[in-house]
């Protein structure tokens, strides 16, 4: 009987670290598509570093994936791949044009408490959760007592 019981034991004790064991083991993932037509982003980018980009695009323009992606008409599944879309390029040169920026005027330096500033533009920078920014001059701004006369906002007489 205390055999049976041993044993018994033994078996619940391997059982439990067994099972430990297998549930900190890395799961089996669903395999991640293949990044095809990089053209701006390394083509080494880890799928969820470019998935996390396209969705920080994606809140800064208000818009979803089928805004610069085209749909497969044949699966009904986005074609990530596909050029088809203008807005798929116009994001492209928007990429090129922030990093062109970010690196000529923004590199991250330090400032007068040695605190790293890291600072730039991005695509919300201007889009504000909006697709297509309304371009727009700042409204006049006059101080104490209006405008000055024949200055900024005075009509011209034309000669």
């Amino acid at each position: 009987m205390y055999l049976k019981k041993q044993l018994i034991v033994t078996v619940g004790v391997f059982a439990v670290i067994s099972l430990c064991v297998a549930a900190t083991l890395p799961q089996q993932q669903q395999s991640l598509p293949k990044l095809v037509n990089l053209k701006v982003f390394p083509k080494n980018i880890p799928y969820r570093m470019l998935d996390h980009e396209m969705d920080v695009w994606s809140a800064s323009l208000g818009v979803r994936c089928d805004f610069c992606h085209a749909r497969n008409d044949q699966t009904g599944k986005m074609d990530f791949a596909s050029d088809a879309k203008p807005e798929k390029t116009a994001a492209r040169h928007m990429f090129l044009m922030t990093a062109k920026i970010n690196k000529k005027f923004f590199q991250a330096g330090k400032d007068t408490l040695g605190m790293v500033m890291a600072t730039g533009v991005n695509c919300n920078t201007c889009h504000h959760g909006v697709s297509h920014p309304e371009v727009k001059a700042p409204e006049e701004h006059h101080g104490p007592g209006g405008p000055p006369p024949g200055g900024a906002g005075a009509p011209s007489s034309g000669k």
